[in-house]
């Protein structure tokens, strides 16, 4: 979500990069200490994607001083900057840019100080590590010296100037995850591992089905001493010892009766009830143009069902409850949008809410974070002083977080005998991308409607294509084009809960757009490169698709059987980062994909590894996805609620892979974290084209789906 979508708007002060104008003082950003140390305070969290890092090498750079004296502190509310959340590749952008002009005004306003302190020319001072210097080496002062002066208790300045890429030292070059040896060596680090005295564990009893409203619970005995809760169809069991609760809650699941009706679409009937379901269609963006006569005509259509996160670790949160004051820790992406819903469900002011964010399984987009947090609270709220920790099970995080929607996409292509692009007509249908908390009237949290005095469920929206758009992001293709129409069906009923999940709409309608460019090159005898290369205006797409090319040997690639090689290239949502893939692909009993060559523009690199990182997990997780993964349902419940029943990429079935990244030290830093995705998908479609001649339009790519298309 960028700063247009949370209704940023001209407010006649001048204007500050990122996050920074709408969180304008200083000491919100950062704080120096006597000891040494430099403290920065962003709003983005870490998930995962090392933006942690990349942010401290920012501060580092800045204020010249050591990496080593970053200190990082995890966002909380209220005294954070209120980034919003972090997703949709922006933390760079938004947080980032913020950030370096904050440590770039702190530098300026210290410089100043020292200046007219010392009478040392402003131009002829130094920082080395902190310490201001004159000329001659003597030490003027430093940020620790004046660390309680208040000299940052002002507003950001429009004036400050950040130094020209030619200048830094440290953004730019790649620094180790700061993150990661906790991980590594299983330190106590996420907010599965937090415990606070007295605390208590919880877990919950969910309703049978969709829909499903409890009319009976049985009494009787539970391990352990638990104890149950009971809120309308909310249903929680509570004890000393987790393990306890583990039990207490299977044994109450059997006792629970349920009310049941159908209220899901069967997933075999899903294009039926997408075609179906009530709709508002809007136009996305069209241009018209007289076209001759086209001599290669394309239409396809390309199905995709509901997918899961499928993290490894399943949701968490503690929270505690003191009688006035609720206290909350979660793996959120957004803790005030969070707060926000959780004083609308508990009838609160927000003020009386602290939320902090603590590190939890990856994400990439809107798992059950939020959700559990509510889920915590609501039990914390009946048992006020004690600490109360939820964890969801793995059937509750596969089965009830939000689900990135199914989506049906429809392409008519037009093209001259040369396979020159003449009309292109694009149509996307599908829920709205997006069911975070804080952004509407209603919250959106899971239990929010399951409490005697809940809410309806509100529909997920699309943001705007100028915020990045939902279901129609990247369905507007890159490719020159004379007559042009792109729209959209946004569904207005949601029978299975649906909100983000990295790359969004993105990911079906590159994978539709790249695999009629193939078909249309394919019936003109041209090569897939050569054809995108000569439709594409923008340089950086045609750099990052040669390069893509040139690393997997496009132009010598040999023919073997069972075995095809794809390309496909997209710039992020329009305006992010570019990235182009290549994938060689095996189809033996399954398809497997086997090699992976991706090329990424994300403008300047702040941390070239943990860029790279992040293009090789975005491809990965994407293989993931397209070759296995579906959501599993028939008309009344999520019945892939197990690995067995909801497989994802196994460590032996991993491709190999390989990133280049063309560094754009001048240019500005775009985020990388989902760039890759939606091109690696239609590279494997593409790729199983060719080994097989058979164009797949159902997802997943098992061989199921594929027979459907021959």
């Amino acid at each position: 979500m960028n700063l247009a979508f949370r209704g940023v708007v001209d407010d006649g002060r001048p204007r500050l990069p990122g996050s920074l104008h709408v969180n304008r003082r200083l000491d919100r950003w950062l704080r120096f200490d006597a000891q040494g140390f430099v403290t920065i305070s962003p709003g983005k969290v870490e998930l995962g994607q090392g933006i942690l890092t990349a942010l401290a090498q920012i501060g580092a750079e800045e204020l010249d001083v050591a990496l080593a004296r970053i200190r990082v502190q995890p966002a909380a509310t209220p005294d954070s900057p209120d980034e919003a959340v972090t997703s949709g590749s922006l933390s760079i952008q938004e947080s980032g840019m913020a950030l370096r002009h904050a440590c770039a005004d702190a530098r300026r306003i210290f410089r100043s100080v020292v200046a007219q302190r010392s009478g040392v020319s402003l131009d002829d001072i130094v920082v080395r590590d902190g310490e201001f210097c004159a000329p001659d080496g003597r030490v003027l002062g430093s940020y620790w010296s004046m660390a309680d002066a208040g000299l940052l208790a002002v507003e950001a300045s429009p004036e400050a100037k950040p130094k020209p890429a030619a200048e830094r030292r440290v953004a730019g070059t790649s620094a180790p995850r700061r993150d990661l040896p906790d991980k590594v060596f299983g330190a106590p680090r996420f907010v599965h591992d937090l415990r606070l005295p007295g605390m208590l564990h919880a877990r919950l009893v969910r309703p049978s089905s969709r829909g499903a409203v409890l009319t009976a619970l049985d009494q009787g005995a539970l391990p352990g001493g638990a104890t149950v809760l009971r809120d309308g169809n909310f249903v929680a069991v509570v004890a000393a010892e987790e393990h306890h609760a583990e039990q207490a809650a299977e044994r109450v699941a059997r006792r629970a009766r349920w009310e049941e009706r159908d209220t899901l679409p069967h997933e075999s009937a899903l294009e039926d009830w997408l075609r179906s379901a009530p709709r508002e269609t809007s136009v996305v963006t069209e241009r018209s143009a007289g076209t001759p006569q086209a001599a290669h005509r394309v239409e396809q259509r390309f199905l995709r069902p509901f997918l899961a996160h499928g993290s490894i670790g399943p949701s968490c949160a503690v929270a505690r409850w003191d009688g006035a004051t609720l206290e909350v820790w979660t793996h959120s992406q957004g803790i005030y949008n969070l707060r926000t819903d959780l004083a609308k469900t508990l009838r609160l002011p927000p003020e009386n809410i602290v939320v902090h964010h603590a590190e939890g399984a990856g994400c990439y987009g809107h798992n059950g974070a939020d959700d559990v947090a509510l889920d915590a609270a609501l039990v914390a709220r009946a048992h006020p002083g004690t600490p109360i920790r939820l964890m969801w099970s793995r059937a509750e995080e596969l089965g009830w977080s939000p689900f990135s929607p199914a989506m049906l996409v429809e392409i008519e292509a037009e093209a001259d005998a040369q396979g020159t692009l003449l009309a292109w007509r694009h149509q996307v249908t599908s829920n709205g991308h997006s069911g975070r908390p804080g952004r509407g009237a209603l919250p959106t949290l899971l239990s929010a409607s399951m409490i005697a005095d809940g809410f309806e469920v509100p529909l997920s929206i699309n943001p705007p294509l100028a915020g990045g758009g939902g279901a129609q992001r990247n369905a507007v293709p890159p490719y020159r084009v004379p007559a042009l129409h792109v729209g959209m069906h946004t569904l207005q009923a949601m029978p299975i809960r649906a909100s983000a999940l990295r790359g969004l709409g993105a990911l079906v309608n590159v994978w539709a757009i790249e695999s009629v460019m193939d078909d249309i090159a394919a019936r003109a005898g041209e090569d897939p490169l050569a054809h995108r290369l000569r439709h594409l205006d923008d340089a950086r797409a045609r750099d990052v698709l040669a390069r893509a090319a040139r690393m997997a040997g496009w132009e010598t690639r040999a023919k073997r059987e069972g075995h095809g090689f794809g390309l496909a290239v997209s710039r992020y949502k329009g305006t992010g980062a570019w990235c182009a893939a290549v994938a060689e692909v095996e189809c033996a009993e399954r398809v497997f994909c086997r090699r992976l060559w991706l090329a990424a523009d994300v403008g300047e690199p702040i941390n070239p590894d943990g860029i790279a990182n992040q293009v090789e997990g975005g491809a990965i997780q994407a293989t993931s996805m397209c070759l296995l993964e579906a959501v599993r349902h028939d008309t009344r419940t999520i019945t892939s609620d197990a690995w067995e029943r909801y497989p994802i990429l196994r460590f032996p079935e991993v491709p190999e892979v390989a990133v280049e990244l063309i560094a754009r030290p001048e240019a500005p830093p775009l985020g990388a974290g989902e760039c890759s995705l939606g091109p690696t998908i239609a590279a494997i479609a593409n790729a199983i084209a060719d080994a097989l001649g058979v164009r797949v339009r159902h997802w997943p790519f098992t061989p199921e789906n594929i027979a459907k298309a021959t």
